[in-house]
């Protein structure tokens, strides 16, 4: 059965890799899995025909047959269970990983979209120079607990690379702008461990492809 994800028509990051659709090609390229795409506009996603996909009007989504999918961990879930490679045989690593996947999204994510919120959809607030430090404050507090417990490792399990590093390393990515990741030599490198990877540059050029295309007649 064919995979059929969707993805921006434009991605508000211009293709930089940031959007959630990278997160979803990525798992798939490392697993080894044909997928399509379907582009959707702004204006479409919140239009029924996507809502029955995704309640919120949000991308990615995930067809396959009768399933549809749609948050990115649960869909990069899907789909390393499904496929070898993405979460470790042995059982305990196997429930680290999981819980690495729910830590990048729940607990390191949040305050760095604090970052995008303060920046652009705050950005005329009265208070947006006061409170741009305190999120500041925040981001580096949680860098520097997820830093100490990456130590000297390549991921954050050691050796293996799983669908928890895949998360966090997307997660980590939107955090790049502000700065403040350089500010953590030993996660900036572990970034760029994860873009290296041969499955995140596949994912990463498809999606800028798409938005260095023009738009289809009429649509610009």
């Amino acid at each position: 059965m064919t995979i059929t994800i969707t993805a921006f028509e434009r991605s508000p990051d211009g293709g930089k890799g940031l959007a959630r659709d990278t997160r979803v090609r990525w798992a798939l390229e490392e697993a080894g899995l044909p997928y399509e795409v379907r582009l959707v506009s702004m204006r479409a996603m919140k239009e029924a025909a996507h809502l029955a996909l995704h309640p919120f009007g949000q991308i990615p989504t995930y067809e396959e047959g009768d399933l549809a999918l749609f948050e990115t961990g649960a869909i990069v879930l899907h789909i390393a269970e499904r496929r070898s490679g993405l979460l470790p045989v042995d059982a305990n690593a196997r429930a680290r990983a999981i819980t690495w996947m729910f830590a990048a999204l729940n607990t390191v994510e949040p305050p760095i979209l604090e970052l995008v919120t303060v920046k652009f959809v705050e950005g005329d607030k009265p208070w947006k120079d006061e409170r741009m430090p305190l999120v500041h404050d925040r981001v580096r507090a949680r860098l520097a607990q997820l830093a100490a417990r990456l130590g000297n490792n390549d991921w954050l399990d050691g050796d293996f690379f799983s669908a928890g590093d895949l998360l966090m390393v997307s997660v980590l990515l939107r955090a790049r702008p502000s700065g403040l990741l350089d500010e953590f030599s030993g996660l900036a490198a572990y970034v760029a461990r994860g873009e290296a990877r041969p499955a995140y540059q596949r994912a990463f050029a498809a999606q800028l492809a798409i938005n260095a295309a023009p738009l289809p007649t009429g649509r610009e």
